[in-house]
């Protein structure tokens, strides 16, 4: 019997995304209201252009993107634009949860977190004051 057979396979996109879904609604609710209405997509890794605009150059680089304008900045005489978007990245968030231990939940939780209060201008420690809130 080999080792493979004692562990499950990793968890797929599928279960990223049901963990964000939970993940979400247990962030603090002053970021699940700034940014309602975002859908939250889950993709392995994030592309080349992506990597290449934020100045990265490996993939793992980047658990999470928030793509979008936050609803403090939108007004009703724009013209309607795509949602928000929030993408987690599976194969990285993967590589972070075996390096580091964390439970997936909270390391998908807190990427959600990073992400959202990142884009809305928050402080390295206002996030991490965020990160610790249950």
């Amino acid at each position: 019997m080999g080792t493979a057979s004692r562990f499950g396979p990793p968890p797929g996109a599928e279960d990223i995304a049901d963990l964000a879904e939970a993940a979400f609604a247990a962030i603090p609710a002053e970021l699940r209201e700034a940014v309602r209405g975002a859908a939250i997509i889950v993709e392995d890794n994030p592309d080349d252009e992506t990597l290449e605009a934020m100045g990265l150059e490996h993939p793992w680089e980047l658990t999470g993107l928030y793509k979008g304008t936050p609803l403090t900045e939108k007004s009703v005489l724009d013209a309607p634009m795509e949602p928000d978007t929030i993408l987690l990245y599976r194969e990285p968030i993967l590589v972070e949860w075996i390096e580091t231990g964390v439970d997936l939940f909270r390391l998908v939780r807190n990427v959600l977190i990073h992400e959202i209060a990142h884009h809305f201008g928050y402080s390295e420690e206002g996030i991490e004051r965020l990160e610790r809130e249950e």
